[in-house]
């Protein structure tokens, strides 16, 4: 009796948690913005707030990707190398073998969705921990991006359309002289689907609950390697989007590109209220949580702040956005 009245007690609380780490990220994305824009008056110009949306775009699919993972209580290190991986197996598919554009397309993504489940069935089936399934994925399609494309970048020249999935503009102006780029809708779009997803459809129940309590799933009667996998696969779907928009928007496939990216995008992840220890989290503040990354380091560039500076300030904000997820937790318990 005692269990179940404090069951019900607990989870307000951590929506409650939640909601006001939405909150926060969403006062400090508008801080931000105001800061630079005060701080430089190139900030707001067209062009560059266009660059923070691309950039956005790019950070932002792999964080939704990253969030779908996280929330399990997993993590996955390979977004970043998965991405350049997919957008190689699309240079290949369409530049090398010639292909029309819309087997490209499904090529990166199925590629994708083959090595999440890949990376899913070592955790789930071969009980590899995460953290270093993940961390020997990302050194192989590190590996495997640079043998299949001889080390050497592949072009779209010929592959008409392909630079319009990014850089390309379908909904035209929707702010006065702003066209928004394909990229952002494209996220937008997918952010949207993935919140249905985990709030109305079983395999997003399964998600939180396997981030909550995965013992207490297994014990139930379900089977919680098949949907643990395909979590994971659902994410490298996600991440042969994100190839496909990078890889638009430079008009190439860059075998070396890749690293770092997940740092940036499991930041985001936190930054949004995500808990690194599973079971919490939402696609709405893995959003906010992408525009303050690309907003703060935009800003930082604007300002002629140095390259390996920008780093040491992503490493503080991750500390910081992991210790508040902390805090949180030990309020919530």
């Amino acid at each position: 009796m005692t269990a179940a009245s404090t069951t019900p007690a607990a989870k307000p609380a951590s929506n409650s948690s939640g909601m006001q780490q939405k909150l926060l990220a969403f006062g400090s994305l508008v801080v931000l913005l105001l800061f630079f824009s005060l701080a430089s008056d190139k900030f707001l110009q067209t062009a560059n707030v266009i660059g923070i949306l691309q950039a956005t775009s790019v950070n932002g699919v792999l964080a939704v990707a990253a969030t779908l993972v996280i929330i399990t209580g997993g993590i996955d290190l390979s977004v970043g190398t998965l991405m350049t991986f997919c957008a190689v197996i699309a240079g290949v598919v369409l530049t090398y073998w010639g292909l029309p554009l819309p087997l490209g397309i499904l090529a990166a993504i199925a590629m994708g969705a083959l090595c999440g489940c890949i990376s899913g069935t070592l955790i789930a089936k071969m009980k590899i921990p995460p953290f270093i399934a993940t961390l020997g994925m990302m050194l192989i399609l590190k590996g495997l991006s640079l043998v299949i494309s001889g080390t050497k970048p592949i072009y779209f020249n010929d592959t008409p359309g392909f630079s319009e999935i990014s850089t390309g503009s379908l909904i035209g102006d929707v702010l006065p002289f702003m066209p928004v780029p394909n990229g952002v809708l494209i996220l937008f779009v997918l952010a949207i689907a993935i919140a249905y997803v985990l709030n109305r459809t079983v395999l997003g129940r399964y998600t939180f609950a396997l981030g909550s309590n995965e013992e207490a799933v297994r014990l139930s009667g379900v089977n919680t390697d098949f949907w643990k996998i395909a979590i994971y696969s659902l994410s490298g779907a996600i991440c042969g989007i994100a190839g496909l928009i990078i890889a638009s928007r430079l008009n190439s496939a860059q075998p070396a590109l890749g690293l770092g990216y997940e740092l940036d995008a499991i930041a985001a992840v936190v930054i949004g209220g995500t808990s690194l220890a599973g079971g919490r989290g939402s696609i709405l503040g893995t959003l906010i949580g992408a525009l303050i990354m690309s907003v703060l380091l935009n800003g930082l560039r604007i300002l002629s702040v140095a390259q390996e500076w920008q780093t040491i300030v992503t490493g503080l904000i991750i500390i910081a956005a992991v210790y508040a997820d902390m805090m949180r937790r030990r309020r919530a318990g």
